[in-house]
């Protein structure tokens, strides 16, 4: 082989090397894409002050999520609020969330779902504009959709779209995972769950893959322990997420133009417990537990059911669910700053 020839057969296979590991990389590239988790998520936007940062943590972790929508329902209103709050002021405060994060706002569907209970609605279902009807048909319509994986139902308020949606169609099952957060298990209490008790047992009676996140007020075992300080947010938050061109009118007033000083005004504004002041984020662990699992410890039990004010075992149900318990809490904490700082928003693309 001449030197001529050398140089050619050496050109070729530097050429064949870059060509497949181009190819390997953009296969790569497609993989990660089709392998991003699908999720609605569904909250009462308007309680506290955890929801908001549930929201933008998953908006702008884009590397791990597809975020088809988000649902709304009512529960309570922020402290200093009327006692209850009616399901279009949590609409209303998704919007500014998801407007202040990259203007996905009309991106990204946002529907209203239950102003009620779960009781009070199921009998109405087969009319075409029952409380809830929008977030309910959506969550049926996008668990219907062929995927590559199940498509994670992330409750992060009371139940009452997603067993509104198990009973109106209950082929979804088989479709999604459900993970809330929710309850104290083994104990009784917890706001989500005592907003619609109902709906939370209609779950554990049927058979759909079903996770709670606990939340364990005051304990080290639940989300209750993974607090962010207000000194934190109020110092650490400021100018963090996309700044975004048209400003957003705060819940308490006040207008914003990035997530970050949104977050340090909700923390401002919101009363604080503990020493040094905090507030759990209950919700945003949540939604840190479907990205990384290893951030906190889970197992299989038997399908328990909540009567009279309190948890009761039922050691021989063949059907189980998950629990979630103790939290990394620097883990979780840790991504949560270095996701405000390296944002990647959520794709679009339908």
């Amino acid at each position: 082989m001449t030197k001529n020839e050398n140089s050619k057969s050496g050109f070729r296979a530097v050429f064949i090397h870059f060509f497949v590991l181009a190819l390997l990389l953009f296969t790569g590239c497609n993989l990660t894409e089709s392998n991003k988790i699908p999720v609605i998520f569904d909250t009462d936007t308007n309680n506290e002050v955890d929801d908001q940062h549930a929201l933008a943590y998953l908006l702008f972790s884009g590397n791990h999520f597809k975020v088809e929508g988000v649902t709304v329902n009512a529960t309570s209103a922020p402290t200093g609020f009327s006692e209850e709050s009616d399901v279009s002021d949590h609409y209303e405060e998704a919007k500014r969330v998801m407007k202040l994060c990259g203007e996905l706002f009309g991106k990204i569907p946002l529907k209203a779902g239950a102003n009620s209970s779960f009781e009070t609605i199921k009998s109405h279902i087969g009319e075409p504009t029952f409380d809830g009807h929008e977030a309910v048909d959506f969550i049926i319509e996008q668990s219907m959709k062929k995927r590559n994986q199940k498509l994670v139902l992330l409750p992060v308020g009371k139940l009452t779209n997603i067993a509104l949606a198990l009973m109106k169609e209950p082929a979804i099952a088989e479709k999604v995972r459900i993970v809330w957060l929710g309850s104290n298990y083994p104990e009784p209490g917890e706001h989500n769950q005592n907003w619609d008790i109902e709906s939370m047992n209609y779950i554990l009676d049927i058979n759909v893959p079903f996770e709670m996140v606990t939340v364990r007020y005051g304990k080290p075992s639940g989300t209750a322990a993974v607090i962010a300080t207000k000194d934190q947010m109020v110092n650490r938050m400021p100018g963090k997420g996309p700044q975004i061109s048209k400003s957003v009118t705060g819940r308490h007033g006040g207008e914003y133009s990035c997530f970050g000083d949104y977050s340090a005004n909700l923390f401002d504004q919101f009363s604080m417990s503990g020493n040094p002041p905090g507030r759990p984020l209950f919700d945003m662990a949540t939604v840190a537990v479907v990205k990384n699992p290893s951030w906190a410890k889970n197992r299989e039990m038997p399908a328990p059911i909540y009567i009279n004010g309190k948890w009761v075992d039922r050691p021989n149900n063949p059907r189980k669910i998950t629990i979630w318990e103790w939290f990394d809490i620097y883990g979780i904490m840790n991504d949560f700053f270095v996701t405000m700082e390296n944002y990647k928003l959520v794709d679009t693309d339908k």
